[in-house]
């Protein structure tokens, strides 16, 4: 069987050769012959691109390679975007409109529907990528989604109500457990996201003011070596404060992408002087060779209320053979003694529950019982990494009885599917008006012109516009070089964590006052 298996991978690396020998002497005529409205005939040359990363070099091809949280994929290294295509020049959106209330009507869609990646390979980059390091990798800006990675990390605040529910709570226990709530659904947006964040450019900034939903949002790219993105939140109510800062370090595994978000985020609840600290989970992506991609989350996350002593521990749990454990979460809050005050479970991708943790023990363990009985009596096959995205018993979590709901999903909209699978809450982050644009400094991403023509549907543009932002942002490295000047954050400061002692990124203040001098022209 295993000759047969080598026989087959031979042949198939024999014939992926010749093709890309074909595709290589094509790509000129492709790349002429394409015009406005008609889409790309055969997948991208491997001459089109600078480099990739990889630490093995698996004899299949990619039918599409997009990370999640893994936005330093991309890096400022040569590249030769020049990829070509097409999009419906129908305008399915407009800008924002007030309500009779006075809160801004945020839109809906995107100005034009995604394009389809099913034409594109990108076995031509990962190919190139023994030995050489991960974050160097340039990709085309069709595996891109139309948002900064500034952006990306915004949508934390989606289920902001949450933060503002704990505040009004008088338990600890129950503002635990709308912290946890909120952690959890902070990730929840990464479903079926495998669309790739444009990197952020070093000084770049991100506003957002949410009205409707009690926040607003500062960000900024504080390091491009290494990339780290610090954001500070705020209650309009005064009522919290959510900073934190974001490098995520990734692993290639061959058939998948891991992305660990190093970074501390930080909740102070303002009212009842309490500050809670926690990391976020491992997110994996699989099916980067071939296959559909899917998206999982694990690891464990350990909030602390470091007023009262007080933890959450949550493991999410991994996928597992059989896909029973896909996207599940479960853990328990206990007081600085360790005694189980609660039991929380759930999904990431849908709900989150908490129960008396005797009636979660007990349901656990014969659920156990009853997985050991179905186990008995299946033959059990080997342990490899599932290629397909396994199903799950259930789409839904068994609700126990007792239990109280902490947290569920907003279902995103009927056309997510055509945007890139954004929620409603990602489908305005960038939006932009006329008044906007004139209070906001010229370093915010909805500025960047590569973001703004991909939204707009138009590929080529957004291929060069990205090209000539990297090359702008390379001579700006160089010749600060040159003339051994340091860069300087404008918004965030380093220093060490007031809970944790350890390194992060501090907001220094002052940005609301409008007052925009001196900035940098990165764009």
């Amino acid at each position: 069987v295993r000759n047969l298996k080598l026989e087959h991978e031979q042949e198939k690396n024999k014939i992926l050769s010749e093709a890309l020998e074909t595709l290589a002497t094509e790509h000129h005529e492709l790349e002429q012959s394409l015009v406005k409205g008609s889409p790309p005939l055969s997948i991208i040359s491997e001459e089109q691109f600078y480099d990739a990363v990889s630490d093995s070099e698996s004899e299949k091809s990619l039918s599409g390679f997009e990370t999640t949280v893994a936005y330093s994929l991309e890096d400022s290294m040569d590249s030769k975007d020049t990829i070509t295509s097409s999009m419906s020049e129908e305008k399915v959106c407009g800008s924002g409109e007030s309500l009779s209330n006075g809160i801004k009507k945020h839109r809906t869609s995107l100005p034009s529907p995604m394009f389809s990646r099913n034409d594109f390979s990108i076995w031509s980059i990962l190919r190139k990528c023994i030995g050489m390091e991960l974050s160097k990798i340039t990709m085309p800006v069709i595996f891109n989604e139309p948002l900064s990675f500034l952006q990306r990390l915004t949508e934390y605040m989606e289920h902001t109500y949450l933060i503002h529910k704990a505040s009004s709570l008088s338990s600890t226990t129950e503002r635990m457990q709308c912290v946890a709530a909120f952690a959890v659904s902070a990730v929840a947006s990464q479903w079926e996201r495998t669309g790739k964040p444009f990197n952020p450019l070093l000084g770049e900034t991100y506003e957002l003011i949410r009205d409707d939903l009690g926040f607003r949002l500062l960000s900024e790219q504080v390091s491009h070596h290494p990339p780290i993105s610090a954001f500070y939140a705020e209650g309009l109510n005064n009522d919290f404060v959510f900073h934190g800062s974001i490098y995520p370090k990734l692993k290639f595994w061959g058939k998948s992408v891991e992305a660990e978000p190093k970074g501390t985020m930080t909740l102070e609840l303002l009212e009842h002087n309490e500050a809670y600290t926690w990391t976020n989970p491992t997110c994996c992506v699989h099916n980067i060779i071939v296959g559909k991609l899917w998206i999982e989350q694990y690891g464990n996350v350990e909030i602390t209320n470091h007023k009262t002593g007080e933890k959450c521990v949550l493991s999410f749990k991994p996928c597992g053979l059989f896909g029973k454990e896909l996207h599940k979460v479960e853990g328990y809050i206990q007081d600085k003694s360790k005694k189980k005050l609660c039991a929380l479970y759930g999904k990431w991708t849908e709900c989150l529950y908490s129960v008396d943790p005797a009636t979660f023990e007990a349901y656990k363990k014969n659920d156990k019982k009853n997985a050991e009985e179905k186990k008995s009596s299946k033959q059990v096959g080997n342990t490899e990494e599932p290629d397909e995205m396994p199903l799950p018993d259930s789409e839904s979590v068994y609700v126990i009885p007792g239990s109280i709901l902490l947290w569920k999903i907003t279902p995103r909209p009927p056309n997510s599917a055509q945007m890139y699978n954004f929620t409603s809450f990602a489908m305005a982050l960038n939006e932009l008006d006329k008044e906007m644009e004139s209070v906001i400094p010229k370093t915010d991403c909805r500025l960047r012109p590569d973001i703004r023509a991909m939204e707009n549907g138009e590929i080529d543009l957004a291929s060069e516009e990205k090209k000539r932002l990297e090359e702008k942002q390379r001579t700006a490295r160089k010749n600060r070089s040159k003339s051994e000047e340091d860069w300087k954050t404008r918004w965030f400061h380093q220093g060490p964590n007031p809970y944790t002692g350890t390194q992060d990124w501090l907001y220094s203040g002052n940005y609301w006052d409008r007052n925009y001098f001196n900035l940098p022209d990165i764009y």
